[in-house]
């Protein structure tokens, strides 16, 4: 191990859902780090000012854009960075869809799009990548949870049950991966306000509530999320595995506050 643990220098990361929210900070933070990092999403122009901000950094990048709900177009995204880089270490699955909607009017379509990316995208993912983050030695998976994981929130059951099950895809990709020393691991984030769920929160009663029960009284910063993920990318997570890093201002852990 080198002496500093938490070095990413030499290693290649790919973040699917890269180019915005939680998963730019995550980028940009594990380039930071010293990783070489590829965003993936389907903006383009989003994709160019993460790129921007990686090779301020000092680090290589590729542009590339990718949907996480097609299957052959995770595949050619990896044969992209293969040629590149020549290794992956690192994925993190970032990308995410939410909708709020009474659990009895919601469609066989709108709960079966949300699974798409949020569930089966992280999947095919983890499959796809599977081989080179084998071949590095040292393969880390990061994939974004929720709180939705753990407790359910008022009219998104979609969302909680599709977080839920990535959990416990983790779980299961951590148990069946160990012998091929790939880390699989997870962050549930609280409640940080994005382009995902701005909506949801900016001067609702929901978001009055969520304030009332975290003890730190405000909502996350997107740059207080790269700490986790640099640790679960690193040296210094070679033995954690099958874990979820819980980042919500102790929201989960809140009983009566006042």
């Amino acid at each position: 191990m080198s002496k500093n643990c938490f070095d990413l220098t030499g290693r290649v990361a790919i973040v699917l859902g890269g180019a915005s929210g939680l998963g730019k900070a995550i980028s940009v933070g594990l380039a930071a780090h010293g990783a070489d990092v590829v965003p993936g999403g389907r903006r383009p122009h989003s994709l160019t000012c993460v790129c921007e901000e990686i090779k301020s950094l000092g680090r290589q990048t590729l542009h590339a854009a990718v949907d996480v709900t097609d299957r052959r177009s995770i595949a050619a995204f990896r044969d992209l960075l293969l040629e590149k880089f020549g290794r992956i270490d690192i994925l993190v699955n970032a990308a995410g869809v939410t909708f709020r909607k009474p659990t009895v009017e919601v469609s066989d379509e709108e709960w079966s799009g949300l699974f798409q990316t949020n569930l089966e995208g992280v999947l095919h993912a983890c499959q796809i990548f599977y081989d080179p983050l084998k071949s590095s030695g040292a393969g880390r998976i990061v994939n974004i949870a929720s709180l939705g994981s753990y407790v359910a929130f008022q009219e998104v059951a979609a969302y909680c049950a599709s977080k839920a099950a990535v959990l416990s895809l983790t779980r299961s990709l951590a148990i069946e991966w160990a012998r091929d020393n790939i880390c699989v691991n997870a962050i549930a984030p609280g409640v940080f306000p994005t382009e995902l769920n701005t909506k949801l929160l900016s001067g609702t009663e929901r978001g009055r509530e969520i304030l009332l029960r975290t003890p730190m009284n405000r909502f996350g910063n997107p740059d207080e999320i790269v700490g986790a993920a640099v640790l679960l990318a690193s040296d210094g997570a070679s033995f954690i595995t099958g874990q979820c890093i819980i980042v919500d201002g102790g929201l989960l852990a809140s009983g009566v506050n006042s």
